[in-house]
């Protein structure tokens, strides 16, 4: 069965939502739970209505927007992202992957199309984890990887529990922690890098995630005067802090031509301490991220991460106090949902590849309770999280197209594939 999406619907209503939260360089603000994140849901929650979806809720918040099947006792096929964005994020990141959801409830509405098996489309909660860390924190809840307790616990940098920003939303349900139990989910998001454009490809089949931890890092060591204190006498944290940023990026550089895949290491946040202009610091906090495409290098690459830190220790006199607070393994998607992906996509005519994403996804967690796999298109110059992303509106469209197809196929499909 191939029925074709309203490609001019959908970039109508990828505007609509960036309108919410809009930011003055053409982006997105809506912060996990914010004010802009739930007016955000609040016009999908209206949206959905329109065509007779009614949405549940769970206890961490993921909205549940069900499209009734043929036959109720079955598990749903399921379709899904996240609207909350990064403080200065692009308009399609995660957004996407809601409203293609939307724009094929729609057309599915049109044409007055019942699949044998429910439909779900699913919005899941503080994706980015720009507001509360780590990412993907309800869709990890939801697959059991973190308790509804830790996830409500988590804090922000004003000291707003998750809990307490829920509850301000109205968006807390009753609806039970996994449940509904999914049949399949897909996942359409920009690439967020450069090879589809690249290539001249207009779809990526999405075959897994790369591996990735995140720590937070505090090195302490002591104030002293600018001006008096020679150097050979310092306990430096930022001259600590420095040499780790210079030491870890030249070893992922060197990595990064290793046949066994790419190291990558990102710290994204840097704070000095009560700073002054003429002290030198006494306490640095810092993030470090580290992805590889294989687990056992992922190993090496954290082995050597505290290998470095023992040997700052030893050369600046500094304390450090290292904690790991996510550790997300190599992922594979299931091959049945990868193989729907691509025969969708052969049956259009479209130019493809299979490929890894080195961006998590809340397909990751999900992958762990239902068979799962993704779909990309490509972004302009392979920019994300940045108010310059950009897909144009014909890449939109065939995401969703195939989005579309490969749903049909596994909302049509009896065989329980996990």
């Amino acid at each position: 069965m191939q029925v074709s999406i309203d490609g001019q619907r959908l970039w109508s209503s990828l505007m609509a939502m960036a309108e919410i939260g809009a930011t003055s360089n053409g982006g997105s603000n809506r912060l996990a739970l914010t004010p802009e994140d739930t007016a955000g849901r609040q016009q999908l929650i209206e949206w959905c209505a329109d065509i007779g979806c009614h949405v549940r809720s769970d206890a961490v918040g993921n909205l549940f927007f069900r499209r009734p099947g043929a036959r109720e006792d079955l598990a749903p096929a399921a379709v899904g992202s996240h609207l909350d964005t990064q403080p200065k994020g692009g308009r399609f990141d995660g957004v996407l992957g809601v409203l293609a959801g939307l724009e094929v409830f729609r057309t599915l509405h049109d044409h007055q199309i019942v699949t044998e098996r429910p439909l779900e489309l699913i919005v899941w909660t503080n994706e980015e984890g720009s507001r509360f860390a780590p990412a993907m924190m309800a869709s990890g809840t939801y697959a059991g990887v973190f308790t509804v307790e830790e996830t409500l616990a988590r804090q922000d940098e004003q000291g707003i529990s998750f809990g307490q920003a829920l509850e301000e939303t109205g968006m807390k349900g009753s609806l039970p922690i996994g449940e509904p139990r999914l049949a399949s989910f897909l996942e359409l998001h920009i690439e967020q890098g450069p090879v589809l454009e690249e290539e001249g490809l207009d779809i990526g089949v999405v075959t897994g995630v790369q591996g990735m931890r995140w720590f937070d890092l505090t090195i302490e060591g002591s104030a002293a005067h600018a001006g008096t204190t020679p150097m050979a006498y310092r306990h430096d944290a930022l001259a600590a802090a420095a040499r780790l940023i210079d030491r870890l990026y030249a070893i992922a550089a060197i990595a990064a031509t290793d046949t066994s895949g790419d190291s990558k290491v990102t710290f994204g946040c840097l704070e000095i301490d009560t700073p002054s202009r003429n002290v030198i610091p006494a306490q640095v906090t810092m993030t470090v991220d580290l992805r590889h495409v294989h687990d056992d290098q992922l190993d090496a690459l954290e082995a050597r991460f505290y290998s470095e830190l023992d040997a700052l220790v030893e050369t600046f006199g500094v304390v450090i106090t290292p904690q790991r607070l996510w550790n997300s393994p190599v992922v594979a998607f299931n091959e049945q949902c990868i193989a729907s992906i691509e025969q969708a996509t052969k049956a259009r005519g479209i130019a493809y590849r299979r490929m890894l994403s080195g961006a998590g996804h809340d397909a990751v967690y999900v992958s762990r309770v239902a068979p799962t796999a993704m779909i990309f298109i490509p972004c302009r110059d392979g920019i994300s999280h940045n108010e310059a992303e950009y897909s144009t509106p014909e890449q939109c469209a065939l995401g969703t197209q195939v989005l579309c197809d490969a749903l049909l196929h596994n909302a049509n499909d009896l065989e329980v594939t996990q």
